[in-house]
């Protein structure tokens, strides 16, 4: 094992990790202002995803273009499926949500393989294989570092958005005490509409900027949505920082159980790390006052 070696691991694992805490953060948006667990935010990531390809392969449209494109629409679909979905079932017990969320995810699953079929598909672009050399020992994927930084970028946003805007502090408001929120003139419906609509948003980026270097299924999402509540419960659920500092975390952990472990051990390692916050943090590592947005 050599340095060399270690910090190839590290850097790998961190760019991936910024985008499993741009999924995740939309997990805990919903959770921390709506109150509500979406067990279909992967499969909201897989329909950008195909979004993404169909309008590279019809269109010719650039992945970081179809950005500008995919996001607006995901934001607008996330707000409709709180207003015709999601609404009738909050405030109540967890099962309804629980079902209908998994319904969700799974009727959206079927319906791209009854549309796109099971087949594997990628986009090819002259930036796909390109890297950053270093001294010869360091290779940095262009793609990789691009989803990185603006994942990073994004979550900076949103924070920002959260604390400075209106629209973000009566989300806060909303989440910590809805009843409140609407003595002092807060729609909660409306809240949660753009919650949910942000949410979506960042999941349809994250898709969008996985498309240079991964590949899309119709399974493709059910992976990341794992990925994204095993990042939440590390990474404290509803804590927005946690959740991207628990998905830099875990995408460390995965890539160095890859390198030094197994092709097929890297989230074994992920799981350990879940199973060992659960016993001896369950209030997540970053936080355990509560969720927080």
């Amino acid at each position: 094992m050599t340095p060399t070696v270690v910090i190839q691991a590290v850097i790998n694992g961190l760019l991936i990790g910024g985008i499993y805490g741009l999924v995740s953060i939309g997990v805990s948006l919903i959770f921390g202002v709506v109150k509500f667990v979406n067990f279909a935010h992967g499969e909201f990531l897989m329909v950008a995803m195909f979004a993404t390809f169909w309008m590279w392969q019809l269109l010719g449209l650039d992945p970081y273009v179809s950005l500008f494109i995919s996001v607006p629409l995901m934001f607008l679909f996330g707000a409709c499926v709180q207003q015709v979905l999601f609404r009738r079932v909050i405030g109540g017990s967890d099962l309804p949500q629980i079902f209908l969320t998994f319904a969700l995810g799974i009727l959206l699953a079927n319906l791209a393989l009854l549309f796109f079929r099971a087949d594997v598909r990628t986009v090819r672009t002259p930036y796909t294989d390109a890297t950053i050399n270093i001294a010869n020992e360091i290779f940095i994927s262009w793609p990789r570092l691009i989803a990185f930084l603006v994942a990073l970028a994004l979550s900076g946003a949103l924070f920002t958005f959260l604390t400075r805007t209106d629209i973000g502090q009566a989300m806060r408001a909303a989440a910590q005490d809805r009843d409140t929120a609407m003595l002092v003139g807060i729609d909660p419906d409306r809240v949660y509409r753009v919650a949910v609509g942000l949410a979506s948003a960042l999941a349809a980026a994250a898709g969008t900027l996985l498309m240079p270097f991964f590949v899309v299924h119709p399974y493709v999402g059910a992976q990341f949505g794992l990925i994204a509540f095993v990042v939440v419960i590390v990474g404290t659920l509803g804590d927005i920082r946690g959740a991207l500092l628990g998905g830099l975390l875990l995408g460390v952990v995965e890539s160095l159980g890859i390198q030094f472990v197994g092709a097929d051990s890297g989230r074994i390692l992920v799981f350990l790390i879940l199973l060992l916050t659960l016993i001896l943090r369950p209030s997540g590592l970053f936080g355990g006052r509560g969720a927080r947005t």
